[in-house]
């Protein structure tokens, strides 16, 4: 039997200057704040197991759900970008409201700071079960073995990075869910337009990491066209932060070399110095990732947008950094691997669509990241009894 719910969106409003901005219905609002599926046409096997009890749910009349504030899951919370957006998404919805999870221990002050529960996004039953016990709305998929780590052990990473997102987005399909699935500089290859890189364009990775993100994507895209999945995706440029080490990335030489200059004086890159790639404060990346969840279905005209903020090299941001420190040394060892992968890679992004539909714009250009993550770094070395460079 195949169903296929039809309908309009309501007419455009020019409410802020190069936003758009849509007036659904009533009727229709209900809809996409339930996050409905609104082009069924077929169903698929593992997600939807009792077709009148799914519709009912769809078709309840009943919409005091949407006044509540969303029930979050973050998957693989323990990594670079879930506890802040935690912390970022429970002072807006309450400490309750949002769940951290991974694989790992937990430090006790993320303990503190909200409700912890162990997760393995290979584990298709127990995730189920943490999604229906805790009536999740939204979850934020993080867990993935990044490029230089996934390159080192291919196996593993087709398993974390691909194999747990079926699951995740069968889960999001069966539960109605709205899913964010971050994507990556990564997404693109050798062959891409590289300065600036557009949203829609060739993209042929070669890393495993790269391809399980372009897989991604499309996945989320192709389940959001067939079964109005509410799918959303970021690519994200390298990611800037204090508090988290780094975890095997390409771009981690941004974060090191700002604990180098602070400690020893003295950084050795990987990349060459004239390696560009495109950066971003991670708190611009928290905020892009909440405005984005947080934003209209019907003001998206993708489902994976670009968002960029900066693009420098490891020269640029030492230059930088030697006007707070003159003492900073920097030699270049450039690894083959790594390397190889920053070659590949956009110079920047071209986040044109993010600005006009759900009005991205950062905060941090390089002379703001530089000073705050050296006053940050520096308090927390003071903090710990650690001497300062």
């Amino acid at each position: 039997m195949m169903f296929s719910l039809i309908f309009s969106k309501g007419p455009l409003l020019d409410m802020q200057p190069g936003v758009r901005v849509c007036a659904p219905s009533a009727a229709l609002l209900s809809l996409f704040c339930r996050g409905c599926l609104s082009r069924v046409q077929s169903w698929p096997s593992r997600s939807f197991t009792s077709l009148s009890r799914q519709m009912g749910r769809w078709n309840n009349t009943d919409t005091s759900n949407t006044q509540d504030n969303p029930r979050v899951l973050i998957t693989g919370g323990l990594g670079q970008l879930g506890v802040g957006l935690a912390q970022m998404l429970r002072k807006q919805y309450g400490r309750e409201n949002v769940i951290l999870s991974d694989i790992k221990k937990p430090p006790p002050h993320v303990c503190a700071s909200g409700p912890f529960v162990y997760a393995d996004v290979l584990d298709y039953k127990h995730l189920r079960e943490l999604i229906v016990n805790n009536r999740i709305t939204w979850l934020v998929h993080y867990s993935a073995l990044l490029s230089a780590v996934g390159e080192a052990n291919v196996a593993l990473a087709r398993k974390i990075n691909i194999t747990g997102l079926h699951n995740v987005l069968d889960l999001a399909l069966e539960n109605c869910l709205r899913i964010f699935v971050p994507s990556t500089i990564g997404a693109f290859g050798p062959s891409s337009p590289r300065d600036p890189a557009p949203d829609l364009c060739v993209q042929r990775p070669r890393t495993i990491y790269g391809v399980s993100k372009v897989h991604g994507e499309l996945m989320g895209e192709y389940l959001h066209h067939k079964y109005g999945l509410d799918f959303r995706c970021l690519r994200y440029p390298g990611v800037i932060s204090v508090n988290t080490p780094p975890g095997g990335g390409t771009t981690d030489y941004a974060v090191q070399i700002f604990h180098d200059a602070l400690s020893t004086g003295h950084h050795e890159c990987y990349l060459r110095p004239d390696t560009r790639l495109p950066m971003m404060h991670i708190s611009d990346c928290h905020r892009a990732t909440v405005e984005f969840m947080q934003a209209p279905e019907c003001q998206l005209s993708l489902r994976t947008y670009n968002i960029a903020a900066m693009s420098f090299t490891p020269e640029e941001v030492a230059k930088e950094i030697r006007k707070h420190l003159p003492h900073l040394k920097v030699t270049y060892n450039p690894d083959s691997v790594r390397q190889t992968i920053a070659d590949s890679w956009p110079v920047r992004f071209d986040d044109t669509n993010a600005r006009r539909d759900w009005g991205w714009a950062p905060a941090y250009a390089l002379e703001e990241l530089v000073s705050d993550m050296l006053g940050s770094i520096r308090d927390m070395r003071t903090n710990e009894g650690f001497p300062v460079s």
